[in-house]
């Protein structure tokens, strides 16, 4: 950051070097990165802010290491999950954010050769359309044909201390997002009396559980995301139109309280 000094009666500024910030590494990634580094997303969502020290090499085209960006204290502070859509035969990506307190850059240790990544296919494996949406008690909810995607938030404070030129990071509240689902419509009943008894009666039925389970071209499950304590908030169905003949869709749109992440291990 920069600092301006301005003397009354004067036009002339000043400025000098405040103190140092560091931006947030962002990264994408699939089903292919190994058991700890899910471990540490399901860790993330049990609201315990485990930070990780680490690099980001970068390597030529024979793999020889040609730098590397070392960071520490970092801890995650943003997950984004793709969109998932039956429909969709790509490969889906997980976007992670790291708030980190320190970046060093470096040069790449001479001579030093990356390990190639073999998990290729892997990573090719994860797709959009390999999901099962459930909430309990709703079998209609198995025929979700899409879910938006949506991202995780945890607030990051900058905590200033006396003789430390840059902050330390100290976490946060998490914010769990609405969840948004579609169905066809002649499976959307069962959601539309339970809405009106909550939202429009009044009535107090209870809240709901449910799970996004998804799982890759072998039918082995990658991983299951869970959220408690949700409810419908919004219902709105796909306009009539007499020059299309797409099965008729219903959105549906769920507040969560919390959710959990657990991976499997394949």
């Amino acid at each position: 950051e920069v600092m301006t000094y301005q003397n009354g009666g004067t036009y002339d500024r000043w400025r000098q070097l405040g103190k140092p910030s560091f931006e947030d590494i962002k990264l994408q990634v699939g089903m292919a990165m190994s058991e700890p580094f899910y471990k540490w997303i399901e860790l993330f969502f049990a609201g315990k802010a485990d930070r990780k020290d680490g690099a980001i090499v970068a390597g030529d085209f024979y793999y020889k290491e040609r730098a590397r960006r070392e960071f520490t204290d970092a801890m995650i502070k943003e997950l984004t999950f793709p969109k998932f859509d039956a429909t969709d035969k790509n490969t889906a990506y997980m976007g992670v954010t790291f708030s980190v307190e320190n970046i060093l850059f470096k040069k790449g240790e001479e001579g030093k050769t990356l390990d190639q990544n073999a998990g290729t296919e892997t990573q090719k494996s994860w797709k959009a359309c390999n999901f099962t949406f459930s909430i309990d008690g709703f079998d209609c909810c198995k025929r979700a044909t899409k879910i938006d995607s949506f991202t995780i938030k945890q607030n990051v404070l900058d905590y200033h201390a006396g003789g430390r030129r840059a902050p330390s990071k100290t976490p946060s509240a998490i914010d769990f997002p609405q969840i948004s689902f579609y169905l066809p419509e002649v499976d959307a009943q069962p959601l539309a009396d339970h809405f009106k008894k909550r939202g429009v009666d009044g009535e107090v039925p209870g809240r709901l559980h449910g799970q996004i389970t998804t799982f890759d071209n072998a039918q082995s499950t990658k991983f299951t995301l869970e959220f408690f304590n949700a409810d419908i908030l919004n219902m709105a169905p796909d306009k009539a139109d007499s020059s299309t003949e797409e099965i008729k869709q219903v959105k549906v749109d769920l507040y969560v309280e919390k959710m959990s992440f657990k991976y499997t291990q394949g």
